[in-house]
């Protein structure tokens, strides 16, 4: 049959440096460049650059680009000048809840979808207690309980129990980002 490393068997390509050590030198190269890579848009910013836990105010202002500060129940009169604000739910806009109960600060959650007039999904973060404190939640069911239908009062959605909390939050109100009015 003749000597083994000449016959072309993979064990004979190998030892001379043949085509499967020469595929695993490129496969190695292509897996290091994609490592090192990234995605060629330089740093990560805004909502992809925070680790949790974080807070709500945080994970909204990077998600939203709406650039407030203090505790989200602040966030109401903050906006007051600087950004619109209103009863009606958008895709990007921040829902403020006033504090209430438990939640001394309040809470803000962008909202990622309007499905209905009375019913939202947002992203938000720190919602939840325990092990689930500081974690991000995406998608989260949010309903209208107020009986205008004025959003003046919400239901969220509470991932540890897979339902919707038992407790009623008083709204602000809708910030919406760009700005309401010009710089004076």
């Amino acid at each position: 049959m003749g000597d083994p490393r000449t016959s072309g068997s993979w064990r004979g390509e190998f030892e001379r440096g043949g085509a499967p050590l020469k595929c695993f030198g490129l496969l190695l190269f292509l897996t290091l460049a994609a490592c090192g890579g990234g995605s060629g848009g330089g740093p990560v910013t805004g909502a992809a650059a925070l680790r949790e836990p974080v807070a709500c105010v945080p994970y909204a202002r990077a998600r939203s680009g709406i650039e407030l500060y203090g505790d989200a129940g602040t966030w109401w009169e903050a906006a007051s000048g600087r950004y619109a604000r209103g009863a009606a739910p958008r895709p990007g806009s921040v829902l403020v809840l006033r504090p209430a109960g438990r939640m001394r600060d309040g809470h803000v959650a962008v909202v990622s979808r309007v499905l209905s007039a009375r019913e939202i999904r947002v992203d938000h973060a720190n919602w939840a207690s325990g092990g689930a404190k500081g974690r991000i939640a995406l998608d989260q069911p949010v309903v209208d309980v107020s009986p205008r239908n004025d959003w003046s009062l919400v239901r969220v959605w509470y991932p540890p129990v897979r339902d919707y909390g038992v407790t009623a939050y008083p709204a602000a109100g809708f910030v919406h980002g760009g700005q309401a009015v010009a710089a004076r």
